[in-house]
């Protein structure tokens, strides 16, 4: 590998693409491991400085605009439509898109990241049991400011073929977006109303129409 200054900045460049690679064509969604498989597969040292995540987010959109072009556009579409149905469904939560759907860069096996907003978590568990909709529970922590972070519920179903994932704050974290793993700042946050104007232009979605989801109150 180069030495100096300009290898390292040359090494970090190289790391950035692989991982992008990796994170656009094998299923692999998590940043730090995509630069550790990326540093290991092109024969750098463990200690090697990695790039930051969002020098990977930029070769990600590059590496998707250059190799997917209209493939990822037109999924990117799809996962785009899927979360306008599933917002709507869960429209009494508030729910806002978040994740890689929003911001462009989601990758064949992304899954629709969605933050819920419930006076207790057990509203929702009970709203997908209510409307025959099985799913799965778990926690995830989040970083809230640079000092803290807090574990919050999350629950998870499929939409077709697409997993809707959702973390469930409480009413009052509408106000105070997480932090982004990716850049450190809030996180982008966008209604149904938002999402739905991200679209081509066409006719609009009716709820249930390509993922089999019920109006509410009738499961």
């Amino acid at each position: 590998m180069p030495n100096g200054a300009n290898g390292k900045d040359r090494g970090r460049v190289l790391i950035a693409q692989e991982a992008a690679r990796i994170l656009a064509e094998e299923g692999v969604r998590d940043y730090l491991l995509a630069k550790r498989k990326a540093a290991q597969r092109l024969g750098f040292p463990a200690n090697v400085k990695l790039p930051r995540n969002l020098e990977v987010e930029d070769a990600l959109r590059a590496h998707q605009r250059l190799f997917q072009g209209e493939d990822q556009s037109r999924h990117l579409t799809q996962l785009r439509e899927t979360a306008v149905e599933a917002m709507e469904f869960l429209a009494r939560f508030r729910p806002r898109l978040v994740g890689p759907v929003l911001v462009g860069t989601a990758a064949s096996t992304c899954e629709v990241n969605l933050h819920l907003f419930a006076e207790t978590p057990e509203e929702v568990a009970i709203f997908l049991m209510e409307n025959g909709i099985p799913f799965e529970s778990g926690e995830r922590r989040v970083r809230l400011t640079a000092d803290r972070t807090a574990c919050f519920p999350v629950y998870s179903f499929l939409a077709g073929d697409t997993s809707i994932d959702m973390t469930v704050f409480p009413l009052d974290g509408l106000r105070q977006p997480p932090l982004s793993p990716v850049h450190g700042r809030p996180m982008e946050r966008a209604s149904a109303r938002h999402v739905q104007g991200m679209l081509p232009p066409g006719p609009p979605l009716s709820p249930g129409s390509s993922n089999g989801f019920s109006e509410p109150g009738s499961g």
